[in-house]
């Protein structure tokens, strides 16, 4: 196995250009000469963690059903 060429700096910059500027991974591993494999392992590493869970709407769901049998 080969030693990294580029810098973390390099590749916190490639991994952002996909999520956040949009560009797909394929484009940005041409652009910057490095392969998809790569590129893919760079965003496990310094990605975003896992995305957040959403909002829990449970407690305003029942808060709500009981506000709508107090009414009716």
């Amino acid at each position: 196995m080969g030693t990294s060429n580029y810098s973390d700096a390099f590749k916190r910059d490639a991994v952002h250009q996909i999520p956040v500027r949009g560009y797909p991974v394929r484009e940005v591993s041409r652009r910057l000469g490095v392969s998809t494999h790569s590129l893919y392992k760079w965003m496990k590493l310094f990605g975003d963690p896992e995305p957040k869970p959403g909002v829990d709407h449970e407690p305003e769901n029942r808060r709500l059903k009981r506000e709508l049998a107090r009414v009716t």
